[in-house]
């Protein structure tokens, strides 16, 4: 009997040993005496667009696709001369859409008919009707837009990334003081992202022939208004007692 208690002797000092240890340190990164809160809260922000962009095409027609073509294409040189005299740049003008057809019915039978549709961007929102004027005086008989956003929905962002830190923090504030505890400490911020708010698209100025074109001169009024950008925030409060 003697001989058998001796392994159970020997493990003893080692049980005693566990017994003592210290836990192990919660993953989470929360202390034994504190209480883990989890909080997801949104921000947003009002900003001023400051670019906007349209779309505007010129068609011809033609006895052939070449004198289609060429026509088409004398029209849109005097497009971009009037929106360059407006300070838009060749960086700012992209081809959307060249098409040459023969016309099968309608009163250009046997005809072609060329389109051309480019997307413009113009850097302030001030200067887009002048520059919707200027184009359709040049010859654009169809347009869609404008489009307006912001250039640098990044910096614009910041104000509603701060937004949403403060409402996560308020209500962590909030459930410590109902609990009897207070924030210790902050253990993880995790940006879930935003979207970007914007206006519906004006539909000035779409599908406009030559008549119209040529007895609305004026520039049309373009509003900039205020797109709202919208984030979300996850953040992880540390409670401790008071």
């Amino acid at each position: 009997m003697r001989h058998l208690l001796k392994p159970w002797l020997a493990l003893a000092p080692l049980v005693v040993l566990a017994a003592c240890a210290p836990p192990r340190p919660d993953p989470r990164g929360v202390r034994p005496e504190e209480v883990l809160l989890q909080v997801s809260a949104t921000g947003q922000a009002d900003t001023t667009p400051d670019q906007a962009r349209f779309q505007i095409g010129v068609s011809s027609i033609g006895a052939d696709a070449q004198a289609a073509t060429a026509a088409n294409n004398a029209k849109m040189q005097a497009v971009m001369a009037a929106l360059k005299a407006l300070g838009v740049t060749d960086a700012d003008v992209q081809t959307r859409q060249l098409t040459v057809a023969r016309q099968d019915w309608g009163p250009n039978k046997g005809k072609f008919e060329a389109n051309n549709v480019v997307e413009v961007r113009v850097r302030d929102v001030a200067k887009a009707g002048p520059a919707i004027a200027a184009a359709t005086q040049a010859g654009v008989n169809v347009m869609w837009g404008p489009n307006l956003s912001i250039a640098d929905p990044e910096a614009s962002g910041r104000s509603a990334y701060a937004a949403a830190y403060k409402a996560a923090r308020a209500r962590a504030e909030a459930y410590a003081q109902a609990a009897g505890m207070k924030v210790a400490r902050v253990l993880r911020i995790s940006d879930v992202g935003g979207v970007t708010v914007p206006l519906p698209p004006m539909a000035a100025y779409e599908a406009m022939d030559q008549a119209r074109v040529a007895a609305a001169p004026v520039a049309p009024p373009v509003m900039a208004g205020t797109s709202t950008q919208q984030v979300s925030v996850n953040v992880d409060f540390a409670l401790a007692p008071k």
